[in-house]
């Protein structure tokens, strides 16, 4: 095989939604969703391993705010099973991690498959294996109804929810992720990347409101094609935790999505977030897949 690394451009969306679909299918990552990153997104370098015209490998730089200290960038490199011990996947993660020193990073974070092959790939380029994540899948033919909101609070989608409401709630639950992997960048570039983002489905993302704050919410992104969703970010700000927000937003969520005609969801979390794995028992989640993430310092 004879392949070339090269920057991506929206062109290469088709391309890259298979490498996604083939390396970590229970994503939502369809090829409108990527062509609508590649076109908004100033936050990021994405590269790509190709073979003439076909897209065999993916990697990207999530690049960090300009004058931030010491940043730790999260880094991702992706290739297809049938396509690795081919050499790819090395120098599409050599050249990932030269972009991200380029951009001042001094560490990075990634995430890796539940393999061995594949924390050994990390571990020999000095990466540390960190936290472990589950993913999981629910069929939602069998999910409960939604639980009514507590007295006082209100239940809504994000067609009815003014955009910062949501960003300010993001950023008060980015902030307490443990494993790292939430970010919640400043309000113009996140409404362009996030709230505008193709695969965003407003109808089937829920929120929990007290007046006009938004206290939980789940954002769902969906593969209409595949009958699939992806719960894209569930949480509850610090002061309304313990209080069953979350089962809220998640099943009404998840009925929504089975009754707009879509067959799967699935999910990711941290594997130590008991409260949230909790939940996701009683919506009907089985654990299909794992990963770990891994730090190293540069």
């Amino acid at each position: 095989m004879v392949f070339e690394i090269r920057t991506a451009g929206p062109e290469d969306a088709v391309g890259i939604a298979g490498v996604w679909a083939a390396a970590m299918p229970h994503l939502v990552k369809t090829a409108r969703g990527i062509e609508g990153e590649l076109r908004n997104s100033r936050r990021r370098v994405v590269l790509i391993a190709v073979d003439g015209s076909d897209v065999v490998g993916y990697g990207n730089v999530f690049l960090p705010d300009p004058g931030a200290e010491a940043p730790r960038v999260r880094i991702s490199v992706q290739v297809p099973p049938e396509f690795r011990n081919r050499g790819i996947g090395s120098r599409l993660a050599d050249a990932i991690c030269t972009e991200a020193e380029k951009a001042g990073a001094a560490g990075l974070l990634v995430v890796v498959e539940d393999t061995e092959a594949a924390k050994e790939f990390a571990i020999r380029r000095g990466f540390t294996i960190g936290r472990r994540m589950s993913h999981s899948r629910a069929d939602l033919s069998a999910v409960p109804e939604p639980v009514p909101a507590p007295d006082g609070l209100r239940v809504t989608d994000l067609d009815h929810v003014e955009p910062e409401q949501l960003w300010r709630a993001v950023v008060a639950v980015a902030e307490g992720d443990p494993s790292g992997l939430s970010f919640a960048p400043p309000y113009d570039e996140w409404l362009a990347t996030d709230w505008g983002h193709p695969d965003l489905r407003r109808d089937l993302s829920i929120a929990v409101l007290d007046g006009d704050t938004v206290v939980s919410f789940v954002i769902t992104t969906a593969d209409p094609e595949r009958r699939v969703i992806w719960s894209n970010l569930t949480g509850t700000i610090p002061a309304q935790r313990g209080r069953g927000l979350a089962k809220v937003v998640k099943s009404a969520a998840l009925a929504r999505a089975r009754d707009a005609g879509f067959a799967q969801a699935y999910t990711g979390n941290d594997a130590e977030n008991a409260p949230m794995l909790a939940v996701n028992t009683w919506l009907g989640y089985t654990v299909s897949s794992a990963a770990w993430t891994a730090e190293k310092a540069l």
